[in-house]
């Protein structure tokens, strides 16, 4: 087991926030041992494959299911993919698209784009621990990512039976979640600096009026994703953890 902790690292936060790093999905399995029981906790993988992190996160939402883990968030990038909601119309990805995989899930939502620049959050969370009611779970997710904007001085806002996160018209995070017995998975993406050329290839989530936009459109300036991350977390700390 020992070979496989120099893969793990942890960035602290303030709050006794903690993320562990583990940059390899193979070697994942030491690390379950140093998630918090009772506690909301943080993984983050770096760039994965698609298939690879829902293959893990099917795996995590079982043992969570099965009270074998803690409730965890998944923070991490995937390969350019498009993929469709489990009852997506697929004429929202135009064939005008950049080349990308193509992946029908098992989510909520029409289409949607991930791709290296945009940072992906899969909360695998047990409801029963919290509150039994996905609009409580969404509006909570939503504002996790409102507030950490709102760090950043970008105003951002919910649109009502619109979920995701938006700057006016645009939209800067997108959101699909499925929830089985209670336990969440999939989540949120968070337009970090993505090629928004990905984006002209469909009509994002079945929305043809709106547009997208990200975080260095808004700003104009980097964003560290490691800080980016830890002010994430702490969000979820506040409205997860401490509820």
């Amino acid at each position: 087991m020992k070979q496989h902790l120099s893969h793990i690292k942890e960035i602290s936060t303030s709050f006794s926030t903690n993320v562990l790093e583990c940059k390899s999905i193979n070697n994942i399995e030491p690390l379950f041992d140093k998630l918090i029981p009772g506690k909301l906790n943080f993984i983050h993988l770096g760039l994965q494959k698609y298939m690879d992190s829902w293959n893990l996160q099917k795996r995590i939402h079982d043992m969570n299911k099965n009270l074998n883990i803690p409730d965890v968030v998944l923070f991490l990038e995937h390969d350019n993919v498009y993929t469709f909601g489990k009852n997506a119309d697929k004429d929202y990805l135009l064939e005008s698209h950049p080349n990308a995989d193509i992946v029908q899930t098992d989510r909520g939502g029409q289409v949607t784009y991930h791709g290296p620049g945009q940072l992906v959050g899969y909360p695998i969370i047990n409801l029963n621990n919290y509150k039994k009611s996905i609009t409580w779970f969404m509006r909570t997710l939503e504002n996790v990512i409102i507030n950490t904007l709102k760090s950043y001085n970008i105003e951002s806002y919910t649109k009502e039976g619109l979920p995701g996160v938006w700057v006016e018209d645009d939209k800067i995070c997108a959101m699909g979640v499925r929830i089985a017995r209670w336990v969440t998975m999939h989540g949120f993406a968070l337009n970090i600096n993505p090629d928004m050329r990905y984006f002209d290839g469909m009509i994002p989530c079945g929305i043809s009026d709106c547009g997208v936009t990200s975080m260095d459109e808004q700003l104009h300036d980097n964003v560290d994703k490691k800080e980016l991350i830890r002010k994430i977390a702490l969000q979820f700390d506040l409205l997860f953890n401490n509820r």
